[in-house]
């Protein structure tokens, strides 16, 4: 399986953006190179503004960018940005409703050797109950090329989540993405659970559906790499197919991928629901990412006891 990272995707995604759309610039709080925008700066220094440690500064200055016309890029950790800049992403980029695209690095459990301060767990919440936000997680390096493109283009304010480390490539540069419409990873015949994700932790739903359906139980597994607007089509309909539903995120489950399921489904078609991801706590220190996503139950064992554990709920 090849590996790449997703923030590798956006930094390339980026550079094309540039030679294509003079009005694309690139903001930066200090991180050029951790966030993969350095290629762009040297490419085209008089489109990059680096602000220095001042995230809130960062994304004021780009909300007059966008009021003058511009489709300005603001980079940082996730746990900066929007962690420290929520107030000025409401109130210049939102409420004015102008396209400031807020990008969140290192976000989950990315920054592991950095421990719980550096972690961004509460980054989908915050940013989905801000009104006129678009918010989008990317699940791989070739989605994060597409959604940074996207994004750009969609003349919203929005949030695109990147995580840090390397991670299997599972989708094709021909895979289409569209903002605000989830696709289906496996969908196989009759299947009696629905397991909705998002980011690069969906590659263990997808290792737990293989090992599910060797034990003759079969899934469908959806990507959901928009979490705002949410594809209330796509989750009403397995939701129907299903009759249960897993989710699965790198986040806490107050709040995130997994509430804006659980919203929709109490709306429209209410079915058992379990949730993966982090359960009210703070992340830790630890040498890798996958340490932190075995001690949280991401894993595809996890996934694999909830899907189990909501059958028996369905079948009540």
């Amino acid at each position: 399986m090849i590996m790449k990272s997703i923030r590798d995707g956006f930094g390339e995604a980026l550079v094309e953006l540039g030679e294509k759309n003079k009005d694309v610039v690139v903001l930066t709080a200090d991180l050029a190179d951790s966030t993969r925008v350095k290629d762009f700066a040297d490419k085209f220094p008089d489109r990059f503004f680096q602000v220095g440690v001042a995230e809130q500064g960062l994304v004021t200055i780009a909300a007059g960018m966008a009021l003058a016309g511009k489709i300005p890029f603001t980079t940082s950790y996730a746990v900066f940005s929007p962690g420290r800049t929520w107030e000025q992403i409401k109130v210049t980029a939102a409420l004015n409703d102008v396209p400031v695209k807020i990008v969140g690095a290192h976000a989950g459990f990315g920054a592991s050797m950095y421990g719980a301060t550096h972690e961004s767990l509460e980054d989908i919440a915050l940013m989905r109950v801000i009104p006129n936000m678009v918010v989008v997680s990317p699940c791989d390096y070739e989605e994060a090329k597409k959604a940074t493109i996207a994004v750009a283009n969609n003349g919203k304010p929005s949030y695109l989540r990147l995580a840090r480390q390397d991670s299997p490539v599972l989708t094709k540069p021909d895979d289409k993405f569209e903002i605000g419409k989830a696709n289906i990873l496996v969908d196989g015949k009759d299947p009696q659970v629905a397991i909705i994700g998002c980011g690069p932790v969906i590659q263990e739903a997808l290792l737990a559906a293989e090992e599910l359906t060797r034990s003759n139980l079969v899934t469908q597994v959806i990507n959901l790499h928009t979490i705002k607007p949410i594809d209330e089509l796509t989750i009403i309909r397995a939701a129907k197919t299903c009759g249960a539903v897993v989710t699965v995120e790198e986040h806490q489950i107050i709040g995130g991928m997994g509430s804006a399921v659980s919203e929709v489904l109490a709306r429209n078609f209410p079915v058992p629901v379990e949730f993966i991801g982090v359960k009210d706590s703070f992340g830790e220190s630890a040498k890798d990412y996958n340490e932190l996503w075995k001690k949280f139950g991401l894993k595809k064992e996890n996934i694999i006891e909830a899907v189990k554990k909501v059958i028996v709920r369905k079948n009540i």
